[in-house]
């Protein structure tokens, strides 16, 4: 049956509208989703902007307690302890300072940022200094030596710190957990103490990496704030000059623009020597993986020559093996790469003092182990006789201890002896404990008899023996 053609172009519209209709709600799911106009407080973001600014009285004691706290924990590489430092320090405010002022066209906050930006660090690179140049605390450790050169993923985590940042700052319910977890993520601290330890070493490599790596996490919390303020919308200073004023905004614009083509340039340097450091590791891997001996040295990629300088044990490297790994270089991208490989003139005596004490290795564990047989040996000799022992000690009676009871509990008993009789049928072996017994004189049969048999019974008791055999000597 053929449907009618109008029909056809009613479930055709019907389907249109249905589809237009999802699509309006997921673009309104999206936008209320993705809304930062919502809570949104200008004003008092700039007001508290402002009021943290200020590095003098408490704020300057809380800086300087607690770039102390993160000097101990880098010093005794403790997390927990740079991170509770990183909660408490007020380094955010200047730099926030900055990319606002900037933002927002007003000189006088922009100078007032600046100012208390170099009193922070000053009193941060101080203080850590002081505390590095008790020699006791000069030790380079894992934590110092991590925060001495600049990544790639450090800038992209101030960019997105410095974006989340202002965005938790401009509601108007202040959101302390996003606020304390930024302060943690940026990592502003570590850096400035490691500056402080590079200068107390008098390692300048230390103090001017991790000045680098301070100021590149500054530079883009800094942009990242400015393009957040601009991108609200947050208003203007308005200068009743209207010279002034394009005179202040033009300079703003100009400090904006040299911040970002800063901030871009310091990224493509670090992203260029993070691409290259990776490149030139997986190199190293690959020969390590075709059975090359490389000896690991974080000197090995040198960045800044283009040299890659590889520390070689074995046998020496031929010229063809050269060639090729120069080729694979050039496969992989590193066209000016110089390939350097040192290793000694003649590992031949490395190599049988190697195979001497591998040998040496393997008798002495012969020793040990012969040595350890010879111990069980013994230690089962020695088990045996004490069983041995055990049973000859069980099987003796007290004698002397018996017969001093026997005479208190029975004051006719005249003599007391003991022995062990053994007999045979030819068929087996019996040993029996007979104890021969006389009494006095005076006593009856009756007597006799009557007694025979309590002692009879109170020998079987007190040794615990049922084959006792009691014997009467006659008077």
């Amino acid at each position: 049956m053929e449907v009618p053609q109008s029909t056809q172009e009613n479930t055709s519209e019907t389907e249109i509208q249905d589809f237009k209709s999802i699509w309006q709600s997921l673009v309104i799911f999206f936008k209320e989703l993705l809304d930062l106009s919502k809570d949104l407080d200008m004003q008092g973001t700039i007001q508290d902007v402002k009021d943290n600014i200020s590095m003098k009285g408490h704020t300057a004691w809380i800086l300087i307690f607690s770039i102390l706290i993160a000097s101990i924990g880098l010093n005794v590489s403790s997390t927990a302890v740079v991170i509770g430092a990183m909660l408490v320090s007020p380094l955010m405010g200047p730099i926030l300072g900055i990319g606002v002022s900037i933002g927002i066209n007003d000189i006088d906050t922009l100078k007032r940022s600046l100012i208390n930006f170099g009193v922070t660090v000053g009193l941060s690179v101080i203080t850590s200094f002081l505390f590095f140049s008790i020699p006791i605390f000069k030790d380079a450790t894992p934590e110092l030596l991590a925060r001495t050169k600049p990544d790639v993923r450090d800038v992209l985590i101030a960019l997105a710190g410095g974006l989340a940042l202002i965005v938790a700052l401009s509601r108007r319910k202040e959101m302390t957990n996003t606020i304390a977890g930024i302060a943690i993520a940026t990592a502003l601290m570590p850096p400035l103490c490691t500056a402080g330890f590079g200068l107390a070493t008098g390692n300048l490599n230390y103090f001017f990496g991790a000045m680098f790596l301070f100021i590149i996490n500054s530079i883009f919390i800094a942009l990242a704030s400015f393009f957040m303020v601009r991108f609200l919308r947050f208003p203007m200073v308005k200068y009743i000059n209207s010279a002034k004023r394009k005179r202040i905004s033009q300079i703003a614009s100009f400090v904006a623009f040299v911040i970002f083509g800063m901030s871009i340039f310091l990224f493509y340097g670090l992203f260029l020597e993070n691409n290259y450091r990776q490149i030139a590791q997986s190199f190293i891997q690959d020969l390590k993986d075709d059975g090359v001996s490389i000896i690991d040295d974080t000197h090995s990629i040198d960045y800044k020559n283009k040299k890659i300088n590889l520390f070689v044990f074995g046998e020496r490297v031929s010229k063809p093996n050269l060639d090729k790994w120069q080729n694979i270089l050039v496969k992989k991208g590193l066209t000016n790469t110089i390939l350097s490989i040192q290793q000694s003139k003649d590992d031949s005596d490395i190599r049988n003092d190697l195979n001497n004490l591998k040998d040496l290795y393997t008798q002495n564990q012969k020793i040990i182990g012969s040595r350890d047989e010879s111990i069980k040996e013994k230690e089962s000799k020695i088990t045996d006789l004490e069983n041995r022992l055990n049973a000859i000690s069980n099987n003796q009676i007290p004698f002397s201890q018996i017969s001093a009871e026997a005479k208190i509990n029975y004051q006719n008993l005249a003599e007391l002896s003991y022995y062990k009789r053994i007999k045979t049928n030819f068929s087996s072996v019996d040993t029996l404990v007979v104890f021969e017994a006389k009494w006095k004189d005076s006593l009856s049969d009756m007597v006799i008899e009557n007694q025979e048999v309590k002692l009879k019974l109170w020998l079987k008791i007190r040794l615990k023996i049922d084959s006792i055999q009691l014997v009467t000597i006659p008077n």
